[in-house]
This record gives structure tokens, sequence and C-alpha cells, in this order.
């Protein structure tokens, strides 16, 4: 690895054998989330989630602080995203000219920054407590229209973390979250440093495969179902238990959003390969 050098931040890990150039990013330098580059997402799959909030997020000494904690009788966190997936938006009522159709889609939404190929590095802060989970991943915004990736993208997980200090496997979702779903799966691992650390965390996508990176170190390639389509980027929280059956929040999410817990993102990058 090599690495490439912003002035007053920390550097990123860049992998050996391509010339990069640096296209897209955020230092999180400001006072408030640049809402040019990002924006909340509070829908999933044509539902409004209702563990996600737009006020969860709040930038504070250089970093994007996400935090757990209630609001109106809630235990929710937030989700940052630079596009939009077409599936999420909950439908209105639609007439086509005098017919009472329905399209179960909501209204489309110009996403803010999409990319294909490339190396993409996210350095953050790991949660402290068990009872919500953090990741740093991207998804198509038409993601499960085709059975094609090549035409309409994956779901492509860079880091996920469910328990402090421990990042399962790295993976991609192709053909929607239906009964067409693949899934690869690779790496994974517990780190035995401290837990106020933080960890960089890559994915160099090509035509032909990811690679998957951790400090600096690759952790596995997958070389089936490889997007194709421009995709978008999402830094992601969600309280633990709503996607039980009774979606109710656990009770380890009750007590981190009791006594408070924070996840922090010092930086997203994205680089082009020239």
């Amino acid at each position: 690895m090599k690495t490439y050098n912003v002035p007053g931040h920390a550097p990123s890990f860049l992998p050996d054998g391509h010339e990069f150039r640096l296209v897209w990013s955020d230092e999180f330098d400001g006072n408030e989330i640049d809402g040019g580059k990002w924006d909340y997402r509070l829908c999933m799959m044509g539902k409004r989630h209702p563990s996600w909030t737009d006020k969860g997020v709040k930038v504070k000494d250089g970093c994007a602080e996400f935090s757990i904690f209630e609001e109106d009788g809630e235990v929710v966190c937030s989700q940052l995203q630079t596009g939009y997936n077409f599936m999420d938006q909950p439908p209105e009522k639609t007439i086509f000219l005098t017919d009472h159709l329905q399209w179960q889609i909501g209204k489309l939404q110009k996403s803010k920054f999409l990319h294909l190929y490339g190396y993409y590095e996210c350095r953050c802060r790991l949660q402290q407590k068990p009872g919500w989970w953090s990741a740093f991943w991207m998804q198509s915004p038409i993601i499960g229209a085709s059975l094609d990736p090549k035409k309409t993208g994956a779901e492509i997980d860079i880091m996920e973390c469910f328990k402090p200090n421990v990042i399962v496997p790295h993976n991609v979702f192709t053909g929607g979250y239906g009964l067409d779903m693949e899934r690869s799966s690779v790496g994974g691992l517990s780190f035995d440093s401290p837990a106020d650390e933080f960890h960089t965390f890559g994915l160099l996508w090509l035509p032909d495969r990811y690679v998957f990176y951790i400090d600096g170190k690759e952790d596995g390639t997958i070389t089936e179902n490889v997007s194709g389509t421009e995709e978008f980027i999402l830094i992601s929280t969600e309280t633990s238990g709503y996607r039980n059956k009774d979606h109710k929040p656990t009770a380890e999410a009750v007590s981190a959003a009791k006594t408070g817990d924070t996840f922090l993102v010092d930086h997203v990058r994205v680089f082009d390969i020239v």
C-alpha cells in the first residue's frame, strides 16, 4: 500500500499497482453535515423506518458523530447517503390519465453523488456499546430491477460492525432483496486493539472484482456478481431489534440509548484510477 496525504488529516492507504486521483471526499471540517453531499435515509422498501432520524449526526472535532437516543418513544439513530434507491420512498396515490392505476414506487429523487469503479475509503471509530450497528457501504439506485448486476448493480458492504470491535465478512448482494437475491462473502475480523481506536476500511472496485481492505491490509476478494453501474455511498447506523418480527428495540439498544454512545467518521474519500 502507498499513502495519500491530506494536510491536517489522516492519510489514505491506496492499493499498489494503480495510480489514483481524488474525485470526491468529506473531511467533516465544518460545523454541520454538508447537505450538498449527503442526505438522511429515512425510508426503506416503501416505508418510513421507525428508528431512523434526521437528527442523529453532528459534526464535531473534525468528525461526523452518530449517536443513538430516544425520540418520540422509539430508539433512533441515523443513516447518511449520497443517493437514493428507487424502491425506498413510499408510494403515493396516482392516476394515469383517467385510469386509477398504482405504480408501487414513490417519487424518484436525483442522487447527489454516484460513481463507478475506483477506490472508496472510510476512516472511523466504531461504536462502543452493543445494541446498534454501524456500516460503510454502497448501493445501486436500481438494485433488483434486473438479474444482471452489470446493468442494475449491487449492494457492496465494505464495513459492517454489529458488535463493538467485530467486523463481519464483507458482503455483496445482487438481484434485489427477495426471491432472486444472491450473496457473496469474504474476510472479516475482530480487533485486539482498544475500542476507541480509529480504523480505515477500503474497497477497490474494478470491472472484474472487488478487493476489500482493513487498515491498509487486504481482507479478501470477490469476483462474482460485479456491479457495472454507478452506485451511491452510505454511512449508516441502525438500532438492533427493529428488523425482528416484533419491530422493537432490544434491551441492549434501550441501554445504549439511555447511557449514550457514538460512532465517529473521520473521513470518506473516493479515488478514480488514472
